[in-house]
């Protein structure tokens, strides 16, 4: 408590509805935050964490309204007019929303955006904005702020441009922050940077953290109270340590398990003994892009059979790119690609390899039914569009995806739904290397859990061989027998992932088990980072 006998935040009996509709979404809610703490609210997509919080901030969309009382810092914020408070808010609460590429305007440079955030008698005085912008830069860790003022969105990397969303936030010096899923877009060691840098800046301004997210690990590392959602309300509050030592929802407990980092047991699997040939091998695999540096220096892969095998390292590693020009998405500039015993040409595609990509929804063609987007592929081949179609409800009876969805547009499944649907579309020509390139980055535990327990299946049932992209550990521990760290362009260990995770031997594989979230309770120093796109975080 403050020693004005007041919580910054207090919030009672909050409720959202869609009035028009007649639909209650979340509420009645009460909790509250003491000045200088962090209270987590944690939850699925759909349970209201979201809602909630911009219900908080006064930014619910305008079909949506909100009951209830919010105070900040002792005043009250009214819920039912959002232009009333609107002045209170913005002086009083910052908001870093997850994808800081969706939050920033990409026809505005830095500086412009920077300086829209400042109070209006700050932005009148022109030499005064520069000031101000320059320090908020400083301040949260970004190197020549002065370059960075000219610079637009799309040439800083996620870390860089997360750091601007966050000065844009501290911009009116804030009492309470509002972070939604902050760094669910971010590799490892970039997430574990910007949450030091939310704390540290929490320590030094003494402002209040409301943090959203999934990610129980975060919430273990960051925050001292939690707040569990599950279908709009609250299912369970108290102190972070008393929630991991004895959880008591069912929620919560879903949560905690699914957030779990276990590294099993693996057996090498059938058809991979010595002398086998391997399914790929990548050998002296270049690429530089056009003004940038060089993403890959000569990496050379191999790929057993049947096997998984997790790449992993930092956004800008090469991880990606190797994938793309593995899968004949992009050209090599040199080097060579083996696949299946046969060379393949620059530039060529295989039906022994197929790509699962990272967002499901860009990468399905929203004007296509579900049925008619994994009976695609097929007709490509010469099916008949009777037999295509009648493949296609196998393979996604085979995913776990309900009948009942089959005949919808992409537009109208969730994002767990989705990624079904790429699964099924990708085995529906039965490769024999299946890359999938961060496959559950985007999606709440429950939906990641189900996916990787797909993946896992199709690989049992089929004998597919994995390549997994993923900035997420666990994910690799659990799914990978075999794991390679990359690291601006260059392969740096390798090995059996149990070996890699309990006995690293390179500094920077173990600099990226100590940022695994939950892993650690003290904050990891701030280190630069030079990533492909050539910023630095």
């Amino acid at each position: 408590m403050s020693g004005s006998g007041h919580r910054l935040l207090s919030v009672a009996r909050l409720s959202v509805s869609e009035p028009r509709a007649g639909r209650m979404l979340c509420g009645p809610l009460s909790f509250g935050i003491d000045h200088g703490r962090t209270l987590g609210i944690v939850g699925e997509s759909g349970s209201g964490k979201t809602l909630t919080a911009m219900a908080v901030a006064g930014l619910l969309p305008g079909h949506l309204a909100a009951e209830g009382h919010v105070a900040l810092d002792g005043a009250t914020l009214p819920t039912g007019d959002a232009a009333a408070s609107r002045d209170l808010r913005t002086a009083y609460t910052g908001v870093v929303f997850q994808n800081p590429s969706t939050a920033l305007n990409p026809r505005l440079t830095v500086g412009a955006q920077l300086a829209e955030a400042l109070a209006p008698d700050v932005r009148r005085d022109q030499a005064r904005a520069v000031a101000r912008c320059l320090t908020l830069l400083d301040e949260v860790g970004i190197r020549e702020p002065e370059r960075k003022l000219t610079v637009w969105p799309h040439e800083l990397s996620g870390g860089i441009a997360q750091r601007v969303v966050i000065a844009m936030a501290l911009a009116r010096q804030p009492k309470l922050l509002i972070a939604d899923e902050p760094t669910t877009a971010l590799d490892v060691t970039v997430q574990a940077q910007i949450l030091d840098l939310i704390a540290g800046l929490q320590r030094r301004h003494r402002f209040g953290v409301l943090l959203i997210t999934h990610d129980m690990g975060v919430i273990r590392d960051r925050a001292d109270e939690v707040v569990v959602m599950a279908g709009g309300r609250v299912v369970e509050h108290g102190g972070t340590e008393a929630l991991f030592a004895a959880p008591r929802s069912n929620e919560a407990k879903t949560l905690l398990a699914a957030s779990e980092f276990v590294l099993p047991e693996w057996n090498d699997p059938a058809g991979t003994a010595p002398g086998t040939p391997p399914l790929l091998e990548a050998r002296g695999v270049r690429k530089t892009f056009r003004k940038g540096p060089q993403a890959l220096a000569g990496v050379d892969l191999v790929v057993r059979p049947g096997i998984s095998l997790g790449i992993v390292g930092e956004s800008g590693s090469g991880k990606s790119t190797l994938a793309r020009i593995i899968a004949g998405l992009e050209r090599a500039d040199a080097g060579a690609i083996r696949l299946d015993g046969e060379i393949r040409r620059p530039g060529t595609r295989s039906d022994l390899v197929q790509y699962v990509f990272q967002d499901p929804y860009s990468s399905l063609d929203p004007r296509l039914a579900v049925v008619d987007t994994v009976a695609e592929p097929l007709r490509a081949k010469g099916m008949r569009k009777a037999d295509a179609l009648k493949a296609a409800r196998t393979l996604l009876d085979e995913v776990g995806l309900d009948p009942s969805l089959w005949e919808r547009l992409p537009g109208r499944l969730s994002g767990g739904q989705r990624q079904r649907v790429g699964f099924a579309r990708a085995i529906a020509t039965r490769p024999k290397l299946l890359i999938a390139d961060e496959p559950v980055a985007a999606l709440d535990s429950t939906s990641r859990e189900r996916v990787l327990a797909l993946m896992q299946r199709l690989q049992a049932r089929h004998g597919t061989a994995q390549l997994l992209i993923s900035h997420d550990l666990s994910v690799v521990a659990r799914l990978c027998s075999e794991v390679v760290v990359m690291r601006a362009g260059e392969i740096v260990e390798r090995g059996p992932t149990r070996r890699i995770f309990e006995t690293p031997a390179h500094p920077y594989t173990r600099q990226l088990l100590e940022a695994v979230p939950g892993r650690r309770r003290q904050p990891a120093p701030l280190i630069e980072t030079v990533h492909a796109t050539g910023e630095t975080t």
